[in-house]
């Protein structure tokens, strides 16, 4: 059963942000790891022919996501189905039989895989000969529950035993096995983007107060039980220490920022990216992009992310669907935050994170995650009513 108000015609604007934002991503990954590539495997061609893999692949699911029906979704049995397994995906590492080294590491120095060791501990499985980073996994699973969850609760939205406390637990449990994955960042990330969703559902403000007061501390004690996370924090407030350790990868994506100018370098002809970024290919690609690109190029890339943004959050606003309107705005916030995250950490307004440049870093988890949640947008765009009188997400902090 389809949702009234179906547009078969779709947001071609929207489409069209998202196959030019995936061009651009394949175009600037082909030039920021060929050289590395090329030095570590002998194959220039070795992260950027993974990555078309890749997008063929999102592209298929892309595809089914933008045309499955969304009533389907809601089925009790296939959302808590969709729940469980992805729980269980993320317990997966945790065996050693599933556990499996990052998908970059054949090309890893000996010091990089004792640190990845160490920092991503328990992140990734192997399918395939390739392998895969399950907790991608709960940036759709989440907002799904969540959306399902709050319109089926609507009339009851401050309940607390009812309509908080059972996705404040569902939440809680998906950062707790990030956490215990050793990804910090990515659960911080994860709740955020699901305190968002609490937000638009209509909960109301003291509630946020008391989360507030509950996670702060946790966080705090959490950062300063790890070595890393603490380099990490004083890398930040004091650019200058440690210059050839923790500084140091976030120092030289900010020079090869810097060196992009007003007309960037041209692309293929960045430097910085030879030698001077570590992990241009993945986490800091934007830097090779800055570099390449210049400012011009950075404004081009934030007009593809905000037409997308734009037409994404009016297609979900204007559905008179509670469910539709919830799980469109969580999915374009949740891609959108990553893009702001990543390029804050890259040009340094925030401390080294872990969290990938949708579209645009060497991947495949990140890359067809990101490419399911924007065919389930797409999805939602098909189901707008333009005349409808109620375009407002409901918002019940008044009542009861």
């Amino acid at each position: 059963m389809e949702f009234p108000g179906i547009n078969q015609r779709r947001d071609h604007v929207l489409i069209a942000s998202i196959i030019l934002i995936t061009g651009l991503g394949l175009v600037i990954l082909y030039s920021s790891s060929y050289a590395f590539a090329f030095r570590r495997t002998g194959n220039g061609n070795f992260f950027f022919d993974r990555q078309v893999q890749y997008v063929c692949a999102g592209f298929v699911l892309f595809l089914i996501s933008s045309f499955i029906n969304l009533e389907w979704l809601r089925h009790k049995g296939v959302m808590l189905a969709m729940v469980m397994l992805t729980a269980i995906l993320c317990l997966l590492p945790f065996i050693p039989f599933f556990a499996a080294r990052p998908v970059n590491s054949d090309s890893m120095t000996e010091a990089a895989l004792m640190q990845n060791a160490l920092v991503n501990s328990a992140r990734w499985i192997g399918i395939g000969g390739r392998t895969f980073q399950p907790s991608e996994l709960m940036k759709i699973t989440l907002p799904l529950y969540l959306a399902h969850f709050f319109d089926k609760k609507k009339d009851e939205i401050n309940n607390l035993a009812k309509s908080i406390i059972p996705p404040a637990i569902i939440t809680g449990m998906f950062a707790g096995i990030i956490l215990l994955q050793n990804n910090f960042s990515t659960a911080i990330f994860l709740v955020l983007n699901a305190i968002f969703m609490f937000f638009l559902a209509g909960i109301r403000f003291r509630y946020f107060f008391s989360a507030v007061f509950m996670v702060l501390p946790f966080a705090a004690i959490h950062i300063m039980n790890s070595e890393y996370r603490i380099l990490r924090i004083l890398s930040y407030v004091i650019p200058q220490y440690e210059p050839l350790g923790a500084s140091y990868q976030v120092n030289s994506s900010m020079s090869a920022i810097n060196a992009g100018g007003f007309w960037g370098a041209g692309i293929g002809q960045g430097i910085r990216k030879i030698v001077s970024v570590p992990e241009i290919h993945s986490d800091f690609i934007f830097a090779s992009y800055a570099e390449e690109m210049g400012f011009l190029g950075v404004v081009l890339f934030c007009l593809l992310f905000g037409v997308f943004a734009v037409r994404g959050y009016i297609s979900s606003i204007r559905n008179e669907n509670p469910f539709c309107r919830l799980l469109g705005c969580g999915l374009v916030t949740m891609i959108i935050s990553q893009v702001l995250l990543n390029i804050s950490v890259v040009s340094g307004a925030l401390p080294a994170t872990g969290i990938p440049l949708p579209f645009f870093s060497a991947g495949g988890s990140s890359l067809v995650v990101s490419m399911v949640m924007a065919g389930l947008i797409v999805n939602i765009s098909r189901h707008n009513n333009n005349n409808s009188a109620n375009n407002k997400i409901f918002d019940r902090r008044g009542e009861n």
